[in-house]
């Protein structure tokens, strides 16, 4: 093309160094320490272990609200994970890519291992910071931390929530579909998506929330009530992402421990499904609220608060007794409901979305998007990319079949952070100063007519 400085298409990709030479006999060692792997992770069920029964609830509201859950979990015996561990080290040999990426799932799944040992008590939120960071996680040395995002986002879009304003944007997001009305809008949309492969959608008596997503299934709770958006975030995050990745890791017959979701994986995974929803335009103020406020949560009980101000504060955030349990539990399932000790895997969410967009952004500015869509080949970290390419040039990783739309066809998503990029370059506190100035002088808003059209469109990217 007459004039152009890069590549004639996304997927274009320039030469880089060639792939680190596995021998035969290396990548036979290296796939019989991935299968030791995908063996030694399988009991450690951290979101299994943590959970809480109905029981716990019941318990909780019959006293008014005014006790702390009692909560009892079953450890885990840690040694036997720890043995096999030890016999898929002793088989990673060298220091390629593919060698670090095995060392640092092998460390990962000991350190989630001890985590469960310790459940209930102060040693399995030390391990949960260990595994999952916390909101004080600096984010790549830029200065800035999960509850800076959390704390900007609660002064910037709490206004929006507040039913006095003419500027509610959630006004028109009413929740009008049943449990099977959703399920049969989501089977479509998911036949369509995945074909044979599809998730079975479950409809079930008892669930924590209002639905949940498995590698195969997604199950909704009979008694709740969904909308337009709700369906759309649904498909976006847990079918698109979550149900995809698993999918796609399952089909990885060298190496299938790509299909196993340990720790080590999380917030890569819940940064990318939330990535999703912003892309796909899913996203709205109550979801990333919902989101900034469990960062927020995870800080106060480290800062010792307990479960019943935890309860408290989401109560006056949710307006609803249900909700407000539910998310006070998430914070302190497995750790201490007297307050110190919080489960701080639910920060990942907005540290994810973070370094997941700020990799795609270099990606694209890199002419590298083939490595956008192999972050969907299995459960992975952005920080295990070289090993994945690596095991893409030596033929061991498959492209994956099951990509959401905006990966797909990337033409979207490469135009928007080719623009973006150069706003970056901008002086934000000069732009910031001139449009305050300009919006200042500016009439105040006509009546009804802040929340645009009247009606809802149809649910973004469904």
């Amino acid at each position: 093309m007459e004039g152009s400085t890069g590549p004639e298409s996304p997927d274009q990709v320039p030469a880089g160094p060639p792939p680190d030479r596995l021998s035969p006999a290396v990548i036979e060692r290296l796939t019989a320490a991935a299968a030791i792997l995908r063996k030694a992770e399988k009991p450690v069920r951290v979101l299994r272990a943590v959970a809480w029964g109905p029981d716990v609830a019941q318990r909780f509201f019959a006293a008014k609200a005014k006790e702390l859950p009692q909560v009892s979990y079953t450890p885990l015996d840690a040694a036997p994970v720890h043995e096999a561990l030890g016999a898929a080290r002793a088989l990673i040999d060298g220091d390629g890519p593919v060698q670090a990426w095995l060392h640092r799932c092998t460390n990962v799944i000991g350190v989630a291992a001890d985590m469960l040992a310790g459940i209930g008590t102060k040693q399995f939120h030390i391990q949960s910071v260990n595994l999952y960071g916390s909101p004080q996680a600096d984010l790549l040395q830029c200065d800035v931390r999960p509850l800076d995002l959390a704390r900007m986002l609660d002064y910037v879009l709490g206004s929006f929530l507040n039913p006095n304003l003419d500027i509610n944007l959630d006004a028109k997001d009413t929740r009008t579909s049943t449990a099977q009305e959703l399920a049969t809008r989501m089977g479509s949309v998911l036949g369509r998506h995945f074909g044979e492969s599809a998730p079975k959608i479950e409809i079930v008596d008892h669930l924590s929330s209002n639905a949940l997503a498995g590698a195969r299934y997604i199950r909704i709770r009979k008694d709740a009530v969904f909308s337009d958006r709700d369906l759309s975030q649904l498909v976006q995050h847990e079918a698109f992402v979550h149900i995809a990745t698993s999918l796609n890791g399952a089909a990885q017959t060298h190496f299938p421990f790509l299909a196993a979701g340990h720790p080590g994986t999380t917030r890569t995974q819940e940064g990318l499904a939330v990535f999703a929803e912003l892309i796909s335009g899913a996203m709205d103020p109550s979801r990333m609220l919902r989101l900034a406020d469990r960062v927020l949560a995870i800080q106060m009980s480290m800062d010792g608060a307990d479960f019943l101000e935890l309860y408290r504060f989401f109560g006056d955030r949710t307006h609803d007794e249900f909700s407000a349990f539910e998310n006070a539990r998430r914070i302190v399932r497995g750790g201490l409901v007297e307050g110190g000790g919080p489960f701080t895997k639910d920060s990942v969410y907005l540290e994810g979305l973070v370094r997941v967009h700020n990799f795609l952004r270099i990606a694209v500015q890199e002419t590298r998007v083939d490595t956008i869509r192999l972050l969907f080949a299995g459960k992975m970290d952005i920080e295990d990319m070289p090993a994945i390419t690596t095991l893409a040039a030596h033929g061991l990783c498959v492209f994956p079949q099951f990509l959401p739309p905006w990966a797909r066809d990337l033409r979207f998503l490469v135009s928007y952070i080719a623009y973006s990029a150069f706003l970056n370059r901008m002086n934000l506190d000069r732009v910031r100063d001139h449009y305050r100035d300009l919006l200042a002088r500016c009439a105040p808003p006509v009546t009804g007519q802040a929340n645009g059209p009247p009606k809802a469109g149809p649910a973004a990217g469904v």
